[in-house]
C-alpha cells in the first residue's frame, strides 16, 4: 500500500480499465454509478471512487453502485452528468460536481456539490474495501431471439461484452452511448444489423448520446432510450421498456423516432428482414 504522501487520483473512462497499479489510490472513473461498474472499480482494493450518476434513472440505476460499496465500508460518489463528460474521468475531475455520496465517503466529508477533485482528495484519507465485494448480478448477455433468416436479437448488459460473432444481430445494450473521452474507438467492434443503448442522462455537451452519429457513418441503425423509461445496465428492460430520447439518421430513415419503444422499433426491424427474405 502506498504511504499517505504517496496517493494519487487517477482517471479512468471506465472502471474495466481500473487495475492493480491503483491499489490503495482513489480512482475517478467515467462509468455510470451502477453495482457493476462499482464491484469493477471497488475490486481492486482502492480507497474511494467517483463515478457519474448518468442521469439517476429509472430504479435510481446510475447511483445504485455507491450502497453496495458502502456494504465494504468504501467511499463512493457519483458526479452530476450535466456537469461533466460520463466516459470521460479526465473531464468528470476538472468540471465535475458531487450529486451522491455514500455514508463512507461523507464520514470522510465528502459533500454534495462539493467538486470533483476536492471529494477525491478526502477519499485519500479513506481505507480499501473490508473482505471481498459481494456478488453482483449484472453484467450478463442473453439471446432473445435466434430464428433463421432473421437477425439475431441479444441483449448485453454491457457494450464491451459485444463478440465478432454478434455481427448481423440486433443488440440491446445496457451501456450509455457515450464516446470513450469524446474519441472514436471500437467498443462496437462487429457489424451490427442494430444496437441500442441507455442515453445516460444525455449529460452536459449531450455525452451520454455521442455515438450515435459515430454509427452513421458505418450504416449502423442506432438509438438511445430516456434513463428514466429503463435502468441503465439492464440490456433487458431497456429492451422491454425503454423509450428512445434519441435516435440516428440511419434508424430515423427506417422509421425510428424519440418517444418510440426499443421493443417496437425491434420489431420493425424483424418484419422488414423477413419481408426481405421472401423476396
Amino acid at each position: 500500500m502506498p504511504s499517505p504522501g504517496e496517493i494519487s487520483i487517477f482517471t479512468v473512462s471506465a472502471s474495466s480499465q481500473c487495475h492493480d497499479g491503483q491499489r490503495g489510490h482513489v480512482v475517478v472513473s467515467g462509468s455510470y454509478g451502477g453495482e457493476y461498474n462499482a464491484f469493477h472499480a471497488g475490486k481492486w482494493g482502492i480507497r474511494g471512487v467517483v463515478l457519474n450518476d448518468a442521469g439517476i434513472g429509472k430504479e435510481r440505476a446510475g447511483v445504485r453502485g455507491l450502497d453496495y460499496l458502502d456494504r465494504v465500508g468504501l467511499a463512493a460518489a457519483t458526479a452530476d452528468c450535466m456537469t461533466c463528460h460520463i466516459a470521460d474521468g479526465d473531464h468528470m475531475l476538472a468540471h465535475g460536481r458531487i450529486s451522491h455520496v455514500n455514508r463512507a465517503a461523507a464520514a470522510l466529508g465528502c459533500l454534495v456539490g462539493q467538486s470533483v477533485r476536492d471529494c477525491a482528495e478526502l477519499m485519500k484519507a479513506g481505507t480499501p474495501a473490508k473482505g471481498e465485494l459481494p456478488p453482483i448480478t449484472g453484467g450478463k448477455r442473453y439471446t432473445i431471439r435466434d430464428v433463421p433468416g432473421e437477425p439475431k436479437v441479444i441483449c448485453l448488459d454491457a457494450a464491451p461484452m459485444l463478440e465478432e460473432a454478434d455481427a448481423g444481430s440486433i443488440a440491446i445494450t445496457g451501456s450509455h452511448a457515450a464516446l470513450f473521452r469524446f474519441q472514436p474507438d471500437d467498443v462496437i467492434r462487429p457489424q451490427l444489423h442494430a444496437v441500442f443503448f441507455s442515453d445516460g442522462g444525455v449529460g452536459l455537451d449531450n455525452a451520454g448520446v455521442r455515438r450515435l452519429p459515430e454509427l452513421d457513418k458505418r450504416g449502423i441503425p442506432a438509438g438511445a432510450i430516456a434513463a428514466m423509461s429503463a435502468p441503465i445496465g439492464d440490456a433487458r428492460g431497456i429492451y422491454q421498456d425503454g423509450v428512445f430520447s434519441h435516435v440516428n439518421a440511419t434508424a430515423e430513415a427506417l422509421g425510428a423516432r424519440p418517444g418510440q419503444r426499443v421493443h417496437d422499433f425491434v420489431e420493425s426491424l424483424l418484419v422488414a428482414a423477413r419481408k426481405q427474405a421472401a423476396r
